[in-house]
């Protein structure tokens, strides 16, 4: 039985905590980011995993790094073999990687080499990428670099959103997760360098990633707007108004090289179909200002869109 320290901080790192619990290893401290300020009431709130934790009844740490020796000499004091890392959301410094007797290992939702970096699931999706999945990998000084111990793949089909895609890699994470247990401790195989010509950067998203370019194509758009569903959800103006689109697909349609991009060519209770720099899109789940995400069937009773202009803020 090994005695392991669990690193993670939202949703996704819930299962792999789980999955861990229930295994014959001791889990004998979780670390997680302190407690940030959120809701109306802007109070202090504990991670998803900090109440899986205590809920469980194992000590909870919160640093706010492990640059200071307090943090550190912590860390030492549970004398872990193993610490697994799962969407922690700090940087873990040599200093740390050395504290456990097997090192530090990390559950990485994509396929290494590619998209190493904080957003790997939208990045996928907006790419229009046909596989994902998740990776169990052995922690070094880089971002994403180390050695695989095990790959799980996932398909992402036309139907697959950020969601859909976020919660499959956290079940399927934590199921590998305890998979690759044996081989790590057992020390009998080594973990498989990855190749660094196949690597890309999932870059953390930002707001302005959710604005809506209908220049690009009816394809490409489809893509980032399943990516974005739930977080942080693709958007648009009309008349001066912020618009949000939760689901959309390519359709064939009347398009007209005459018709600038974001224009509204037609809609009905099958959707609003825009004219984009390729093809038609067709925009079947809206959030006004203020609003729910409705169908468009509910969104056309109260306002028509018919021949208004989309547009990205200046």
């Amino acid at each position: 039985m090994a005695k392991i320290v669990f690193a993670g901080t939202p949703d996704f790192s819930v299962s792999s905590l789980r999955a861990l619990l229930g295994t014959e290893h001791e889990v004998v401290a979780v670390y997680t980011q302190p407690d940030r300020r959120a809701g109306r009431g802007r109070q202090p709130q504990p991670s998803p995993v900090k109440n899986a934790a205590l809920a469980a009844n194992v000590p909870v740490c919160q640093p706010e790094s492990f640059r200071d020796e307090h943090a550190l000499a912590e860390l030492r004091s549970w004398q872990p073999d193993l610490m697994v890392v799962v969407a922690y959301g700090l940087l873990l410094p040599q200093a740390v990687l050395d504290i456990p007797r097997y090192g530090c290992v990390n559950v990485h939702a994509s396929l290494l080499p590619r998209w190493r970096g904080a957003a790997p699931i939208q990045r996928a999706i907006e790419a229009g990428d046909t596989e994902s999945g998740v990776c169990i990998m052995q922690m070094d000084k880089g971002l994403d670099t180390g050695p695989v111990w095990h790959r799980v793949s996932q398909a992402i089909d036309k139907n697959t959103t950020g969601e859909v895609l976020h919660d499959q890699l956290a079940a399927t994470g934590a199921q590998a997760l305890v998979d690759a247990l044996p081989t790590i401790f057992e020390g009998s195989t080594s973990p498989q360098a990855q190749d660094d010509v196949g690597a890309c950067y999932a870059r953390k998203l930002k707001k302005e990633d959710a604005w809506i370019d209908w220049t690009r194509s009816a394809e490409a758009i489809s893509y980032q707007i399943r990516a974005f569903n739930p977080v942080p959800i693709a958007q648009t103006r009309v008349e001066g108004e912020t618009l949000r689109v939760w689901m959309a697909v390519p359709v064939d349609g009347p398009a007209s090289v005459s018709v600038a991009p974001g224009t509204v060519l037609a809609e009905s209770s099958d959707g609003v179909d825009v004219q984009t720099g390729d093809g038609v899109l067709r925009l079947l789940q809206l959030q006004p200002s203020g609003k729910r995400p409705m169908a468009v069937k509910d969104f056309i009773n109260g306002r028509s869109l018919a021949d208004k202009f989309l547009e990205a803020p200046l």
